[in-house]
Order: structure tokens, then C-alpha cells, then sequence
């Protein structure tokens, strides 16, 4: 009788022990694999049982959920979609997530560990805590200016604050209505499928994720590397440049667009935007010269993250002297996004020192409580201090009495640089108008706005679009009110950037009644 008992109590342990051998299999070995069958429906479900976070401007969500009474039970939607679509992204249920929505994911949708109450809180009781705020930098006031100046036109506007890094305007034009994407079902692979295949591609960050030619606003690279590297000493003084000028190596003609510029100075050149006198200092600086000073500005870097991805803005690394001529007055294969050169402008107006850009000011629990705060980064000194002093007085007299006076700003002292970028076989592609600038109050201690604004016009002819008349006039609206703002923060009137809410109701963006626009429920149970 006990040799029966002992042989079932080993068949016992011997099952007891295999149960647990296939625990260990599907709950270790093979738990990868099984949260990523597409059949396993829990995870999705448990993602989207609860609200998400909000993603904050002037510390207003900009941002919602809607209780859908489906399986995946709450859905994104969105205040202002197309204003804030560059900013925020989309959080879709079919498509997954962009921008700010995927750079924060973790506590937008409360999975982020920095969110619990104890270490491990949420591994032990297999929960997830309530979504957290983000709120960004960006300045309602600011964003709407940049938008209404594209007025549905492709191109993109970037303004920053040169001393902080602070992105107070992030906009790409045309842009979408990112809570058409939220759900699932044959809607949103409508909507998907004819965003993703519009010719105007609405869903492209033109900002963050789309290089240009920078034409002549990449002459402020050139012009800071042949000042730093001693090629030229007196900006007033003659340099010594042929009109016309022939590229080195072959018998083709660099031509100029303004009168004057034979022998003319760097001041000059500048201020009337000489394309012979720019080419002819870069190939003085020489490659090495110009790599390492496009590099200081941030050319060529893949890691920046403002949190979300960059594209890379090139200056080739190897080149013959005729195509280091081109790239130095922004064309050949030079090509930046609209982030990298607002960095530009914010690099002359601060001193020549360039601070991280971010996006994010800081995140927090539902509660409120802070979970982490952005801090001043120094990203780079692209410049001398002595050489962004000379280059601003140079940018002053371009807006003053040159080709940018269309976004000078009464009451402010503002420097810019325009830009006209042709491009393709025989300058047949699309122009791209350039204007780069910055602004500091008459009474300010420093400069409030860095700003780059790129327009695209298939339509346009050369003489129609230029620099200073399609993307200067946008330019001066944004720099305008981000004067008012400083102006308001410095004197007391109005809350500063972050987390106030602004002087006045902004006006409205976008269709109303659109797609996905909807008023948020209230938050979190």
C-alpha cells in the first residue's frame, strides 16, 4: 500500500514539476513572442483602458480622450490638431505613435516606472499608474502666428529662445488632423491611406524631419568661419573677389543676383546677399575650415533629439574646390532642416554659444507632482563671441538697409538673413525662400526670439519668391509676439512660458466641427 502511495506522490511532483517547467516556458522563454502575436489582444487593451496623459501649451492640455464603448476603450483626440499636429504627433490605436505622443509615451500612458508610488510598485501588482502630463515649451501665441503666416503654403517655421533652447514654435504646413488617425476600423485606414499618399504630404514634419537647400542664409556658416579662422579681419575691408566669379577648376560662372558685389566686403556681401564674395571665403577657409565650422553649428550630427528625432542637416565632408564653393553659399549638396538654422540665428544672438533645443519642459504625475524638469544644455560654441558680436551688428544691417528690412520690428533690434535655394537640373526644382532672423527688445538684456522660416511655391517663378518677401514678412509676425510675451514676463503682465496661461483666448485654428476635434472628458477617474 505505501509503495502505491509513494509512486502516485512521485507521479504527483513529476506533473507538478512539468506545470511549472511550462510556466517558466510561456512566461520567460516564450513571453516576447506571445505579447507580440498580433492575436493576443490584451496588451492593446490594457494600453488603452484608461486615459491618456495630456500633452500641455501654456498649460492648457492640447490634448483629450474619448471613452469610444469599444474593446479599446479610450481614443486620442486633439484641440487644434493641425495647429499642434508637428508638436504633439498622433497616438493612434492602428498606427501607433509619433513626436511627443512616442517620445513620452511611457508617462503619457502611465507605464513610465518614475510614475509610481514605490520601486517595482508596478511589476509587483502587474498595474500601471494613472497617465502624466508633458508640457512643452511651446507658446500658443507664437505657434499660432507661424501658422496663420504659412497660411496652408508648404513650408515650416522654428522659433526658439537663444538662451535657453526653449522650442516656443514648431510648424509645418500643410499639416492634419491627427485624431482622425486615433481609433481603429475602416475609417482610419481611410483616413490613413489618404494622408499617407496626398502629393502635399501633410503628415511630414517639413520642421524636425525635412532638409532644404539653405541657399544664401547659410552664408551666416561662412561668414563665421572666415572670421574665425582669420581670413577675413575687417569686415568693411575690400576682399579681393572677382565679378564674375568662375569656380575653381572649371569655366563655370557664379553669378549674382545684386549689383556691386565685385571686391566687395563681408559687411556688403551680407547685407545684399553676394554669392562670388561668399564662395570665394569659403574656398579661403578651405574644406577642413568649413566642415569643422558647419559641424560647430550642427551639421552633419545624427544623435539630436529635441526629444523626438532630427534629421540630419549635411555639409559633405569631401569635396573638390568648385563644389566647396557651392556649398558655401548653401547649395551643391548642402542641405539643413528648419530646426538647424533657427540654431543658427540662435547661435549669433547668443553670443555664439548654442543651447540644446527641447521641446519638453517638463513632465509630471496626474497629480501634478513634477517627475522631471528639462535643464539648460549648452549643445555647442559655434562661434567666438567676439565673431557672433561682429555678425550681429552685420545681421542688423541686412534688416536695416538690406535684403530683410521686410522683417525689421519697430522698437526692437532685429538681424536677419535671407535666402532664395534653387535646386534640380538647371535650377528647374522647387524654390525654397529662406529667411533666418532674431530680435531683442529695445529694452531687453538679451534676445528673445531666434526664429528660421522656409517656404516651398511649385508655382512660383524666381523673380516671384524670395526670402525677404515670402518668408520674412511670416518671420516678423512670430517675432512680434514673442517679443510681447518677453515683454509681458519681464514687466510682470502676463505669466512667463511655462505652465501660465495666456493673456487672451487664442484665436481658432483649423475647421471647426473637424475630424477628431473634441473636448476632452474629465480627467482620470
Amino acid at each position: 500500500m505505501i509503495r502505491y502511495i509513494r509512486r502516485a506522490a512521485a507521479l504527483c511532483l513529476l506533473l507538478l514539476a512539468a506545470l511549472l517547467v511550462n510556466a517558466v516556458r510561456v512566461m520567460v522563454v516564450e513571453a516576447g513572442e506571445l505579447d507580440a502575436n498580433p492575436a493576443n489582444r490584451r496588451g492593446p487593451i490594457a494600453r488603452w483602458a484608461e486615459p491618456r496623459g495630456e500633452i500641455l501649451v501654456d498649460g492648457e492640455p492640447v490634448t483629450g480622450s474619448r471613452d469610444s464603448g469599444q474593446q479599446l476603450r479610450w481614443e486620442r483626440t486633439y484641440r487644434k490638431g493641425p495647429l499642434y499636429a508637428p508638436v504633439t504627433g498622433y497616438a493612434s490605436q492602428t498606427y501607433g505613435t509619433t513626436l511627443v505622443e512616442n517620445a513620452r509615451d511611457g508617462i503619457l500612458a502611465g507605464t513610465d516606472p518614475a510614475l509610481a508610488p514605490l520601486p517595482l510598485w508596478n511589476e509587483l501588482t502587474r498595474g500601471r499608474s494613472p497617465g502624466g502630463d508633458v508640457a512643452t515649451t511651446v507658446r500658443a501665441a507664437v505657434q499660432e502666428a507661424a501658422y496663420r503666416g504659412l497660411d496652408g503654403k508648404r513650408g515650416a517655421v522654428v522659433a526658439l529662445e537663444p538662451f535657453s533652447g526653449r522650442i516656443l514654435a514648431l510648424v509645418s504646413s500643410p499639416s492634419y488632423e491627427p485624431g482622425v488617425l486615433s481609433g481603429t476600423g475602416p475609417r482610419v485606414e481611410e483616413a490613413w491611406s489618404r494622408l499617407t499618399t496626398s502629393p502635399n504630404q501633410p503628415m511630414l514634419n517639413r520642421a524636425l524631419r525635412q532638409t532644404y537647400p539653405p541657399g544664401s542664409a547659410f552664408k551666416i556658416v561662412t561668414a563665421a568661419a572666415a572670421l574665425d579662422e582669420g581670413v577675413v579681419r575687417d569686415v568693411d575691408a575690400p576682399t579681393d573677389t572677382p565679378d564674375p566669379f568662375v569656380l575653381p577648376g572649371t569655366r563655370q560662372v557664379l553669378p549674382n543676383e545684386a549689383k556691386g558685389c565685385a571686391d566687395a566686403s563681408l559687411a556688403y556681401a551680407l547685407q545684399w546677399s553676394c554669392n562670388t564674395v561668399m564662395a570665394g571665403l569659403g574656398v579661403d577657409v578651405g574644406l577642413d575650415g568649413m566642415v569643422a565650422a558647419a559641424e560647430r553649428f550642427g551639421f552633419d550630427d545624427t544623435t539630436l533629439r529635441v526629444p523626438s528625432w532630427v534629421a540630419k542637416s549635411n555639409f559633405d565632408r569631401r569635396m573638390s574646390p568648385d563644389q566647396l564653393a557651392l556649398s558655401s553659399i548653401g547649395q551643391f549638396d548642402t542641405t539643413a532642416t528648419p530646426l538647424q538654422m533657427a540654431m543658427v540665428a540662435a547661435a549669433v544672438a547668443n553670443n555664439g554659444e548654442i543651447a540644446r533645443p527641447y521641446l519638453v519642459e517638463r513632465t509630471t504625475t496626474a497629480g501634478g507632482a513634477t517627475v522631471e524638469r528639462t535643464p539648460r544644455d549648452r549643445y555647442r560654441q559655434a562661434m567666438s563671441p567676439s565673431t557672433a558680436l561682429r555678425l550681429q551688428r552685420l545681421m542688423v544691417r541686412a534688416v536695416e538697409e538690406g535684403t530683410g528690412t521686410n522683417g525689421a520690428v519697430p522698437g526692437a533690434r532685429v538681424g536677419g538673413k535671407t535666402g532664395t535655394a534653387q535646386h534640380g537640373f538647371g535650377n528647374t526644382g522647387t524654390p525654397y525662400a529662406w529667411f533666418i532672423a532674431w530680435a531683442q527688445a529695445d529694452d531687453a538684456a538679451r534676445p528673445a526670439v531666434a526664429v528660421a522660416v522656409v517656404v516651398e511655391d511649385a508655382e512660383a517663378s524666381r523673380t516671384d519668391i524670395s526670402g525677404g518677401g515670402s518668408a520674412a514678412p511670416i518671420a516678423r509676425a512670430v517675432m512680434e509676439e514673442a517679443l510681447r510675451l518677453d515683454a509681458e514676463s519681464r514687466t510682470g503682465g502676463a505669466p512667463g512660458a511655462r505652465g501660465g496661461r495666456p493673456s487672451a483666448a487664442p484665436a481658432p485654428v483649423g475647421p471647426p466641427g473637424g475630424p477628431g476635434r473634441s473636448t476632452p472628458p474629465p480627467r482620470r477617474p
